[in-house]
């Protein structure tokens, strides 16, 4: 059973920072890609940073030059790091894996329970 686990979110002034960090447990056998995706109260979930295995990164416009993604393929860890942080980035932050668990099979899909990061004004 693959469960994915974040951390790191809270409440913070805008212009403060935050990381949060997902950590990946149980039977896997490779990871693709690892993401965050953040949904704001009345609006659908949107990507945020994607990368992927071999270290191509993706950043939404609305987040690049403030947020930087990493990932430890080791530790099976995807970090965020958040600043400059905008009222506008309040959302329910969701880690993603898209990983084999085994030799052979698919990939598929893992999200995390999400983390809640709150930027006041």
């Amino acid at each position: 059973q693959v469960q994915l686990v974040e951390s790191g979110g809270g409440l913070v002034q805008a212009g403060g920072s935050l990381r949060l960090s997902c950590a990946a447990s149980g039977s896997i056998f490779s990871i693709n890609t690892m993401a965050w995706y953040r949904q704001a109260p009345g609006k659908q979930r949107e990507v945020v940073a994607v990368i992927d295995n071999g270290g191509n990164i993706n950043y939404a416009d609305s987040v690049k030059g403030r947020f930087t993604i990493s990932r430890d393929n080791a530790k099976k860890t995807v970090d965020l790091q958040m600043n400059s942080l905008k009222p506008e980035d309040t959302a329910v932050y969701y880690c993603n894996m898209v990983l084999r668990f085994m030799f052979g099979v698919a990939p598929r899909s893992y999200w995390g329970q999400g983390t809640q990061v709150t930027v006041s004004s």
